[in-house]
Formats: structure tokens, C-alpha cells, sequence
């Protein structure tokens, strides 16, 4: 199972051929994507099209499911930023951090195209999926 980044989606449905989108793509019928509560606010708000609004909805919420918010989530992206800034790592938007942890929490592999995961890798021992080769993140 795999759990992909709003960064990832939002390439997808604009059309922008990348690394994650390719793997995304392939990913589709054989191998179950997961969709969660935050990513999928993410990706919907950003169509002005309600043509394309529609079809992305369709599509997503064609996807298994999964809330991920909660008190324990909470609790646990909290400690998990804390420990970060110890490390001397600031990551720049709080949404990550709570991502990243629930994709830990659950053993999911993220896709993503964004470097605000990066250290939770190298920290934390999020498990990310990577395209063959990988362009370089946002």
C-alpha cells in the first residue's frame, strides 16, 4: 500500500509529467493507494474547474480511505516536529509533519515530491517510495 502526497496528486491532475507522477500512474490497478481526510482537502481546493473538481472527486474517493487525524496523531507529529528541531531541522509546513507521522504510524510508503520529507527519513525512518530517478524535489 502506498500513500501519496497532495505534491504528487496536484502534478497528476495539471498534467506535469514527473518521476512520482509516472510511478503514480503505473501504480493504478496494481497496487492499492491509499487516500487520507488532509490530502484529499489539499488536492480538491485547488480546482476552479467544477468539471475537473468533479472527476478528481470521482477519482479519489474511488480510492481506500483512511482518517488521519486524532488525538495519538497528534501527539505523536508533535513529538516527532520537537525531535526534529532538535536536530536542527525545521520543516516548513506542520501538514508534513502530521503526514509523514501517518505514514509511519501505519507502515504506508509515501510518494511524494517534496523535501520537507527528506529528514523524515533520514530521522525518523519514514519509508518513502522513489521513482527509478528521482528529479529533484520542491
Amino acid at each position: 500500500m502506498i500513500f501519496v502526497d497532495s505534491s504528487v496528486w496536484i502534478d497528476y491532475f495539471n498534467g506535469n509529467k514527473t518521476a512520482p507522477t509516472d510511478l503514480l500512474d503505473a501504480s493504478f490497478g496494481s497496487t492499492p493507494i491509499i487516500m487520507g481526510d488532509l490530502i484529499l482537502t489539499e488536492v480538491l481546493q485547488g480546482f476552479q474547474s467544477d468539471k475537473d473538481f468533479k472527476t478528481a472527486r470521482d477519482l479519489l474517493l474511488g480510492l481506500p480511505f483512511m482518517p488521519m487525524g486524532g488525538r495519538e496523531l497528534a501527539l505523536e507529529s508533535a513529538m516527532n516536529y520537537r525531535f526534529l528541531r532538535k536536530k536542527g531541522v525545521t520543516v516548513r509546513k506542520t501538514i508534513d509533519v502530521i503526514i509523514g507521522t501517518f505514514c509511519i504510524h501505519h507502515h504506508l510508503l509515501l510518494l511524494h515530491d517534496d523535501r520537507d520529507f527528506d529528514p523524515m527519513v533520514t530521522f525518523l525512518g519514514l519509508s518513502v517510495l522513489r521513482p527509478p530517478e528521482s528529479a529533484p524535489q520542491k
